[in-house]
């Protein structure tokens, strides 16, 4: 898709070049590149090659965001993969709330992907549940983030399109029958309090993903935009163990 607005200043996608371990990254729904940022960069501290991809129609304007399908929104990611793939030997990806079905979805596309991670990924919305059937109206207030420590700005829209909302329920709606084709190693990571995606999501994901090798990480401190949020580091060292547990599985493997 073309977009008619210019980027946000901050939303911009952020790319790290570092060793030859790259690691994917995805925003999500109604977010930007903005909110994940803090642990593309400690990612970026521990070696890694980092990329955040700014999917289609977000960071820019609402009406942009009315424009974009979920195919759009993967191709981008795809089009990130493709890149990183070209630029290390070994890719991981991680993402949060609608990012980590997107995740999922490339998971169960790209099966060489190493491992994946899913923050308080989305298969259920419930708050947006009323709207499944409806056609209008065609603009639904955004909220404010739900990010539990003070004085956090996130980068996103004050209005959602509501053609955007049925295309991420389509995305959720679509993605539960994947899991059992995904193989990659997964760390699944839910915040004990998420008022957007309950929970139970992500026990979902992890009780019915195919990977044999899979685990599950807890914030204590933390509500949805976790990224943001007071686990932020928690995430990072959860990632950070979980990739490198990977490489050192292949090694012993490949022995």
């Amino acid at each position: 898709m073309k977009e008619k607005y210019p980027v946000i200043e901050g939303a911009e996608a952020f790319y790290y070049k570092g060793n030859d371990i790259g690691i994917l990254i995805s925003h999500g729904f109604v977010g930007t590149p903005q909110s994940v940022r803090y642990i593309g960069e400690r990612f970026a501290d521990h070696g890694y090659t980092v990329l955040a991809p700014r999917l289609p129609g977000h960071g820019t304007h609402y009406h942009d965001l009315e424009k974009a399908t979920h195919e759009d929104w993967f191709a981008e990611l795809e089009r990130g993969y493709q890149f990183l793939a070209e630029q290390c030997s070994t890719v991981f990806m991680v993402g949060q709330s609608m990012g980590g079905t997107l995740t999922l979805k490339m998971a169960q596309k790209y099966p060489e992907i190493k491992g994946v991670v899913t923050v308080n990924a989305a298969l259920t919305l419930p708050s947006f549940e009323y709207l499944k059937q409806q056609q209008t109206p065609k603009y639904i207030p955004e909220g404010e983030p739900d990010i539990k420590a003070k004085g956090v700005y996130e980068i996103t829209y004050h209005k959602t399109p509501l053609h955007a909302i049925h295309q991420l329920q389509e995305l959720m709606e679509n993605t539960p029958a994947l899991l059992e084709e995904i193989t990659s190693p997964i760390l699944c990571i839910k915040s004990t309090v998420d008022h957007v995606i309950p929970p139970t999501n992500t026990d979902f994901i992890y009780k019915n993903v195919g990977s044999k090798i899979k685990a599950m990480a807890t914030l204590e401190n933390s509500y949805h935009v976790a990224s943001m949020d007071n686990d932020k580091e928690v995430i990072v060292e959860h990632v950070h163990r979980f990739v490198q547990s990977q490489l050192i599985n292949e090694l012993v493997t490949t022995y």
